[in-house]
Formats: C-alpha cells, structure tokens, sequence
C-alpha cells in the first residue's frame, strides 16, 4: 500500500500490493498537502487558463475524488489563497500517485444479501453522486449499481476499441471510482446494456438487425435503436467491455438487455444467425452468449448478472420467442438473476386494475414464480425493487418496507432499487425499517407491523 489520498479521501494502491480496501481503516486527513506515496506534478500556466480548469484537467489522474479537494491541495502546496494565476507562472499539482491508481474485484459469494441503488454514469462520475453513495452507506446500503454503457449505446468511462464512441466521459478513471466503492466496504457492481444499442446500430448499419423486406437496417417501431444479438462482432465488443470493468476492479457485471427485440415487425427481421441455424430458437442464441460471457469473466473473480423482465416469471411462450430469455437455461449459466418485478409494470395480469399499487401480491408472486423455473440451479434471485412513482398512487416508505419485506420472505438475495433519476428519497426514508428485514433485526412481520401502525413514523 502506497498511502492515503488527503483531504478526507480514499486509501489507493500499488500494483504489486493491492489489498481489499474493505480491510482498511482511512485515517484522518494529513496536514500536509503531499500525501504519502504521491508526488507533485509541475504546470505552467497558459494565458486565460483558470485554476478550475487546470483541477479539471488534472483530477482523474490524481488521488482526489473532487474538484474541491483538488483545488483545495493546489491553493495549499502553492500558498495561493485567494489570489488569481498568472500566465507564465509554474504551480504543482499535489496528489498524483507515483504509481497508477489500481483495485481488483473482491471475491463476493453470490448469496451476498445486497443492498443496493443504481446511478446512472452522470451521476456516479459527479460530486454529488459521490455524496449519494456515501449517504447510501451510512444508511445501511451495502451495493452501487453504475452504467459502463446504456441503451443508447454511449460509454462513459474511456475504452480504446473500433467501435467505441467518443467523448461523454464522465467516470473518467473507472479505477479510481471503484476503489473509492470499496473504500467505503460496497459491493461494485458494472452495469452493461448489450444488445439495445444505438450508438452501434447506427453508425455501424453492418451490425445491425436486418429487414428482411428492404434489406437495410430493421427499425423497432420506426427507431434504429437494435443490434443483432447473434452477431459475433457485437457480442465481443461487449465482452471486451466487461473485460476492461472487471480489471477495473467490480466485483460484478450485470448485462441488461440480455435480449432480442420484443416490439416492431418481428417477421421482417432478420438475424446473422438464421442463416446457418434457421431451425434454432432465439433462446439459443442468448442461451449460448451467457454461457461464453460467465465462461470469460469467472477467471476475472467477478460475479455474472442478468437482468430479465418480471413478466418472463409467467413464462409466457410468445415472450419467451421473441426475447430469448429462456429462465430455466439462462439460471444454469449465470450466479444471479435480477428480474425487474416492477408492480407498476404488470398492467393486464392477474386481474388488478391498478398493479402498482398492490406490490405485496406482484412481488410475491413473481418472486414464487421465478423460484420455480429457477429450481435446481444453483442461481441466486436478487429483484430489482420499484423505487418510483409512476403509476403507483401509493408510492412511499412504506411501499419501499413492503417490496423489500416481502421480497426477504420469498428467499430473495438482498434487493436492487432502481430509480432513472436517481432519486432516493423514500428510500432513503424507508431505510431504518428496510434495515430491519434486511439484518433479520425483527422478524419481516413483525418490521411491518411496525411500519404500518399509525403511531410509526418513518425518518431517515
């Protein structure tokens, strides 16, 4: 270990000595503006540069996490109060580890009872995000869920491959992020959407799901949003992803979209694989793509995670064809199975006019369902919870305790919250009670009853 990041940082360390930061005590900040192990880097000042710009610019190779901690070191080491720089004048950047910043996956068992919220890239590489995760950890949260690439296809840390994109960086050193998760004894987990990807289906048409109609790229419901999932070219270039996250250091990569299309013209598309296989189910193809992913990943030390559709717990054989996600196959290939059992998201089933609003019977009984079709396995079950309130008239605290609590009584392991804002406040509100089930503190009913009597109120 080479030393401690100032000003409240994390610990970092060498590449001959990397040791699991959940074994770590951080120490209070040093008064000194050098911390051990880093050395100052010299810059001379160009004509209309600020000093935020230069943090800026220096802040994903140091060992600061924020601008603010970095441009507080810089004022200190260069005894700049508040004065402004000058064109022409040489200061030193303090906090530049002598030795790269590097963290390796924690072994983690797949019964790990997660505690977890999902960020998306913006928020994961801001100030506040940083905050968000630390308050989740204070709260009892144990698991961070990041994009390394969404539907859209966009990246968001920095990977050198052909068919990568450009720009949007925002967790420019994944290393260091991680390392900050671990500091903090979280679980890291990468979240990779595969085969939705529009960066890829766009600009590259070759890559793409075809129409068997007019031969050109295959549009769902009029958006070229698709690649084909059977292509070996795409598959690789999301394996080769995964790879460069699981050396990063998470300790889990999570695949979504681990699917074909459901909407649009299904008849008029068309897959690489049918022409050598056109007797194959697309389960297969999805089937085989998971066994390669794990196959390539465990030698990493990283857990493998699917995310599938609640609804595939009614295993209905149209949304079996059309998405590939074949539960009972894909269970025997993967360690965890996060299905998103959303109530809100069951409009049509089992006879409820209002599903979001009755997350106790949807959660239960996806959760009972998915049991069954996953018996034998060997995987573990981890549900992706209803953080939101859309379509949900009851959408609370106790909403939250109930979907937890719940889904603690059906053998879940632990929980995900998902919210695309990335806003956690009833959550966070809900957290002394969902501590409760999670840490067997109280038996799950005895938690609930807690929570529903009118005497109970709920604070963060």
């Amino acid at each position: 270990m080479l030393g401690f990041m100032a000003f409240g940082c994390m610990s970092y360390f060498s590449q001959s000595n990397q040791v699991s930061a959940r074994q770590l005590n951080t120490p209070a900040a040093p008064s000194v503006a050098v911390p051990q192990g880093t050395q100052s880097t010299p810059h001379v000042v160009k004509r209309g540069e600020s000093l935020p710009a230069i943090v800026t610019h220096y802040l994903p190779e140091s060992i600061y996490m924020r601008r603010a901690e970095l441009e507080a070191a810089v004022r200190q080491a260069n005894n700049l109060g508040s004065k402004p720089l000058k064109p022409g004048a040489q200061i030193l950047i303090p906090g530049i580890p002598v030795h790269p910043i590097l963290d390796k996956p924690i072994p983690t068992p797949k019964d790990f009872a997660a505690r977890g919220i999902y960020l998306t890239a913006y928020t994961a590489g801001s100030a506040s995000g940083l905050d968000l995760i630390q308050r989740w950890k204070e709260a009892g949260g144990n698991t961070v869920v990041f994009d390394v690439k969404d539907f859209d296809g966009e990246l968001h840390i920095p990977f050198q491959h052909d068919y990568a994109p450009a720009g949007n960086i925002t967790i420019r050193n994944l290393p260091k992020f991680i390392h900050y998760v671990h500091s903090l004894q979280m679980h890291a987990v990468a979240r990779i959407a595969l085969f939705r990807d529009a960066h890829l289906a766009q600009t590259y048409p070759d890559l793409a799901i075809h129409s068997r109609k007019f031969g050109k790229p295959w549009l769902e419901n009029g958006k070229l949003v698709w690649t084909d999932p059977s292509n070996r070219a795409v598959q690789d270039y999301d394996l080769d992803l995964a790879r460069l996250a699981a050396g990063a250091g998470a300790d889990e990569i999570q695949f979504d979209y681990v699917r074909f299309p459901a909407e649009g013209d299904q008849a008029d598309a068309q897959f690489a694989f049918q022409k050598d296989h056109p007797d194959w189910p697309r389960s297969k193809v999805i089937t085989d793509f998971v066994t390669r992913a794990t196959d390539t990943l465990h030698p990493l030390g990283v857990l493998v995670s699917l995310d599938v559709f609640g609804v595939m717990a009614w295993a209905k054989q149209a949304d079996m064809v059309l998405t590939g996600q074949n539960i009972h196959d894909l269970a025997r290939h993967c360690d965890i199975i996060s299905p998103m059992i959303y109530p809100s998201h069951f409009f049509g089933f089992d006879g409820y006019t209002d599903p979001g609003d009755a997350p106790e019977h949807f959660i239960s009984e996806s959760m009972q369902r998915f049991e069954r079709a996953t018996a034998g396995s060997g995987v573990e079950l981890r549900p992706w919870l209803q953080a939101f309130g859309w379509r949900t008239k009851t959408y609370s605290p106790a909403y939250i305790v109930t979907q937890v609590r719940v889904a603690h009584q059906e053998g879940g392991a632990g929980f995900l919250f998902w919210n695309a804002r990335n806003d956690y406040s009833k959550p966070f509100a809900a957290m002394p009670e969902v501590n409760l089930v999670a840490e067997h503190c109280v038996s799950p009913g005895a938690a609930s009853a807690r929570l529903i009597s009118p005497t109970t109120r709920v604070s963060r």
